[in-house]
């Protein structure tokens, strides 16, 4: 082979190797709203360099341990509605932005679905049931979208771990409707007693880790919060051989955002920016040149982008605050897993 030759051998072989390997999920939850969206509505997300968003379709139940599933209603909001999850895909698809369905459960006045847990076996299996009608719904709606990751269910630890084998056989029922990759969103003190996940695709993990006891964690100061965690996640990442996905991280815009970086309740607090930068950079910069790491997705972005957000806001949302600069420049960055 002449020298020429060669060397056009080389760059077309390295082409088709980068061509084969898959680029890291740069992921934006984006919530389900009222209403209908449009380009308008997205070109926020493009911009970010989204090249993923998680699409979310919500059941409610009454309380904790009611097992009545209602979803697809016409008193939801339309984004949280199988005709909702259709309209908002197609318009993402539309700008090359792949998707991650995630439906997801509320109970009433918003207490936590980790301890959603039946007090009888009758109660138990109604659950199960009316959970399964609830999945398979929009297993089949991603399927039909094809979308390209489903989640199978968020943070739900007593029903998971009270249930194997309901879940073991979910999961068979879901693969026959749905034939793209699967995860589940576990919470972050949850993950380790999952018992599927040899079962599905993705190690899923909403990686709201406390980290600092700081009132202004530094980048340092998240970065050696985050070592013993990244330690457990690289163990069962091991076990499993499994990529790892962030199905849910962020950091609100407040005084000690490291330290219950799951808290959302309270609405108080002072306003920090910079701690919110400082969480997502070292997120950033601690996972996403892992080969083993997937990627993730921030929490949380708003259609109505110039209404929401913004330097007086301490709430998740990266809108409108230093952390939109930050998410759109690291995202930017092309990792290759």
């Amino acid at each position: 082979m002449t020298s020429n030759k060669f060397l056009v051998f080389v760059v077309i072989f390295i082409r088709l190797s980068c061509n084969s390997q898959q680029e890291k999920i740069n992921g934006i939850s984006f919530v389900a709203s009222r209403d209908s969206i449009n380009k308008k509505h997205i070109l926020p997300v493009v911009k970010a360099h989204g090249n993923f968003v998680a699409l979310m379709p919500f059941g409610f139940i009454k309380n904790l341990s009611s097992p009545k599933i209602i979803h697809n209603s016409d008193k939801q909001w339309f984004g949280e509605t199988k005709k909702g999850l259709s309209q908002y895909t197609k318009i993402f698809q539309d700008e090359f932005i792949k998707i991650m369905v995630k439906p997801q459960i509320w109970v009433w006045k918003g207490e936590y679905t980790g301890l959603i847990e039946m007090n009888s076996e009758e109660k138990w299996v109604m659950l199960e049931n009316t959970y399964s009608e609830f999945i398979l719904t929009y297993a089949k709606a991603a399927e039909d979208l094809k979308a390209d990751i489903f989640c199978i269910g968020t943070e739900l630890e007593k029903f998971v771990l009270n249930r194997p084998k309901y879940w073991q056989e979910l999961i068979y029922k879901i693969r026959k409707i749905y034939k793209g990759k699967l995860t589940y969103a576990a919470n972050w003190d949850e993950f380790k007693r999952v018992t599927f996940w040899k079962q599905i695709d993705f190690i899923g993990i909403d990686a709201y880790f406390p980290l600092s006891d700081k009132k202004s964690p530094s980048l340092e100061d998240f970065k050696l919060g985050w070592q013993p965690h990244k330690n457990e996640i690289l163990r069962l990442q091991k076990q499993f051989d499994k990529p790892v996905l962030f199905t849910e991280f962020g950091y609100r815009s407040f005084d000690f955002t490291g330290k219950e970086p799951w808290n959302s309740d309270s609405v108080v607090g002072n306003i920090n920016l910079e701690a919110q930068v400082n969480g997502i950079r070292a997120i950033h910069n601690l996972f996403w040149k892992e080969d083993w790491f997937a990627g993730g997705f921030i929490w949380k972005w708003f259609h109505e982008h110039e209404k929401v957000g913004g330097v007086n806001n301490n709430r998740f949302t990266p809108q409108n605050k230093p952390a939109e600069d930050v998410i759109r420049k690291l995202y930017q960055e092309k990792y290759i897993k």
